[in-house]
């Protein structure tokens, strides 16, 4: 009896034992999963919460085509633990890598073979199949490659998208446009913008960020949308894309012959202050010549001693004070003139001087001589008034184009730690000042336009889902800068320039220019007034057309060129005269007999030769010149012009063939190619002038096709 005793005893402490153990274990299990920090663990674990990034907005031309969009590419992974792909995974691997290989080639299908296994084997839930990302075209093939056809999951293949930033003009207002970095917000997805206006309109174009939500269940991820983003605005600029065109290719082509260290242009429309066109091009440290390298037009590396087109403001700021008129005479002697410790000089002193000349005449040669003597007289010891009176013109005002890193004017005055006897002198022909290219066209502009200062605009609108959400509008800096009187003076001496002063060579047939050329010697940061033992010179021409009827303005400026000739009528001036006649027989369309130098204007037929019918349609019904189009049946379609307009013909295309995409634009060109299974990459700007592969032939996927653009 005592020993059935023990036993008990001892069975029932093992077993107090094990219920207590038990007890216990159960305890910590609900402790932990109630405790607070653990359960934000296991949320961490199980559901994790990013932003996601909306489609970036379109920056556009004042027509509204785009000059920066956003196109949609695919980061390809697969889910290597989809239910159902481990039934015929082994017998379908060979083929999905032949595919791969044949459709990427970069690696062999045994390449691809030995890491789908791999990862296979593994059960890796998010295998990047390739790193390159692929359009939508290249996906809508890649869906239905072995395994992949099967669907998410079955297949397993999860295509991620994100926007890739594009210009379909090249480089054209490339700094001013502006480009992305991989420095998003803090908190947000995606690209930001850099610089230019992709920076400045940053907050419209990027729109709102979602919400997304991952899960992981089973050890599978799946990303659950919670917020849908918003999709950023579009901005309408005042650019006019084929004016870019004719501005960047003239400065280029100046850049190149001279081998300057930097040049810009501008465009303005005078009424209004819109920039039509804006280029900048420079040297890079490895001597190469790259478009928008810095923004020389309003930026602090273009920011400089504007030398003789200062003039101008010089005189009227004398006639504006009565100190003087365009009849005052000035004896500028024999071109050499000894100035307190300065001996200033006539550009053409070699000739032996001009003599007794009037204010007029001594602006239209640009006579250093003279502008000093003419300021000197009017002003000395009354410098601040002068000064005074030079501001009231408005040059020196910061101008807020909507793009950061505008350049602040400057200009030396008494009181200054500058400012010495040789001051005024100086500043009377473009010393002792800086301003921006813009800043000087802007006054030059004023002139122009009947004394009214525009503030330039870049930027007239904000438009979501084609709605307009913001419009920018015209905005009057100063109704005028001057009396009507000094006004009068003040053309009448740049319409001189042009037929009696320094710009002769600039002189047009068919309609008047008026503006000033100008020549400085300049300092480059680091180099001084020379570089290597020689002066650097910075040539410039500023001015307007029809001069009697004003409709644009424009200034060029090129610094340090090479080869000896850096005066601004030879160098500057050129440039201006090719953009003038450009722009007088397209954006006036005034006269058809103006020779252009750079592209041929066509007829008033407009500039289609192929593409998508339903477009071209809506084009020629508002311009009321369709011919023969309801007999076209294919959705693409050529035209060409008859004596009646433009008659449409079908341009067939056939399934598993290279299109012909000849004449096309570059949007319809490579849509159609990429929805047939082409890669393409494209040279050029305008329309499709040559495709390498043949037309009519079979497409291989995968192929790839360059085009050729006029």
């Amino acid at each position: 009896m005592e020993i059935r005793k023990a036993i008990l005893t001892r069975f029932g402490l093992v077993y107090a034992i094990i219920v207590l153990f038990c007890v216990y274990i159960v305890v910590r299990v609900l402790f932990i999963q109630h405790t607070p920090r653990w359960e934000r663990e296991a949320k961490k674990l199980d559901i994790k919460e990013f932003a996601i990034s909306g489609r970036r907005g379109d920056i556009c031309a004042a027509d509204g085509s785009p000059l920066a969009t956003s196109v949609p590419h695919y980061e390809l992974r697969i889910d290597l633990g989809a239910p159902g792909l481990a039934k015929d995974f082994y017998s379908k691997v060979d083929s999905l890598s032949v595919c791969l290989s044949r459709f990427f080639r970069d690696k062999s299908a045994g390449a691809y073979k030995a890491e789908l296994k791999k990862a296979f084997s593994q059960q890796k839930h998010y295998f990047l199949l390739n790193p390159r990302k692929v359009s939508y075209a290249d996906l809508q093939v890649i869906k239905k490659f072995p395994i992949l056809r099967r669907g998410r999951n079955k297949g397993g293949l999860m295509p991620e998208q994100s926007d890739e930033r594009v210009y379909p003009s090249g480089n054209l207002a490339s700094r001013t446009l502006g480009k992305l970095t991989k420095d998003a917000p803090e908190g947000s997805t995606g690209n930001a913008g850099a610089f230019g206006l992709e920076q400045s309109f940053e907050k419209e174009l990027r729109g709102e960020d979602g919400l997304a939500v991952k899960q992981n269940m089973s050890g599978r991820w799946f990303i659950i949308s919670k917020d849908a983003p918003e999709d950023g605005k579009n901005i309408i600029t005042t650019l006019d894309v084929k004016m870019q065109d004719q501005v960047t290719y003239a400065l280029k082509l100046q850049m190149e012959k001279s081998r300057a260290q930097y040049g810009t242009a501008i465009l303005m429309e005078v009424k209004t202050g819109d920039i039509k066109a804006i280029a900048n091009f420079g040297v890079n440290s490895k001597g190469e010549l790259i478009g928008g390298y810095q923004n020389y037009a309003i930026g602090n590396a273009g920011c400089s001693e504007p030398g003789s087109t200062f003039k101008l403001a010089s005189l009227m700021a004398a006639f504006e004070d009565g100190k003087i008129d365009t009849a005052t005479t000035v004896e500028t002697g024999n071109g050499i003139w000894k100035y307190k410790d300065r001996e200033i000089k006539d550009s053409d002193y070699k000739k032996g001087g001009h003599g007794k000349i009037t204010a007029k005449h001594a602006f239209e040669l640009s006579s250093n001589i003279g502008l000093a003597k003419l300021i000197l007289q009017s002003y000395t010891g009354h410098e601040k008034d002068f000064i005074s009176r030079v501001r009231k013109l408005g040059m020196f005002e910061k101008l807020d184009l909507g793009i950061q890193g505008e350049a602040k004017p400057y200009i030396n005055q008494p009181g200054d730690k500058t400012w010495s006897g040789i001051s005024l002198a100086q500043i009377s022909y473009g010393y002792e000042l800086k301003v921006t290219p813009l800043q000087t066209l802007t006054f030059y502009n004023a002139v122009a336009n009947g004394g009214c200062m525009m503030k330039p605009r870049l930027v007239k609108g904000v438009t979501e889902n084609g709605n307009v959400r913001e419009k920018i509008g015209t905005q009057k800096l100063k109704w005028s800068i001057c009396s009507a009187k000094t006004l009068r003076m003040a053309r009448a001496m740049l319409e001189g320039v042009i037929t009696n002063g320094t710009a002769k060579g600039l002189e047009s047939k068919t309609y008047k220019i008026a503006g000033k050329s100008g020549t400085a010697q300049v300092a480059n940061n680091k180099d001084g007034y020379t570089k290597g033992g020689q002066k650097i010179y910075q040539s410039s021409f500023v001015g307007y057309f029809p001069a009697d009827d004003p409709r644009y303005s424009c200034i060029v400026v090129i610094n340090d060129p090479k080869g000896g000739d850096y005066y601004g009528s030879s160098v500057a001036g050129p440039v201006f005269k090719q953009i003038a006649d450009y722009v007088y027989a397209y954006g006036l369309g005034l006269n058809e007999d103006v020779k252009l130098p750079i592209t041929k204007i066509e007829n008033d037929i407009p500039g289609v030769t192929a593409g998508r019918k339903k477009d071209i349609a809506k084009v020629l019904n508002e311009l009321d010149i369709l011919n023969g189009f309801a007999f076209t049946k294919s959705e693409w379609v050529e035209a060409k012009p008859d004596e009646d307009g433009l008659q449409l013909s079908n341009r067939e295309i056939k399934k598993g063939m290279v299109p012909n995409v000849h004449g096309m634009g570059a949007t319809d060109a490579v849509y159609l190619l990429e929805n047939n299974g082409l890669r393409v990459s494209v040279r050029g700007r305008g329309k499709v002038k040559s495709q390498s592969v043949r037309a009519g032939t079979k497409i291989q996927r995968g192929q790839s096709i360059v085009l050729v653009l006029s």
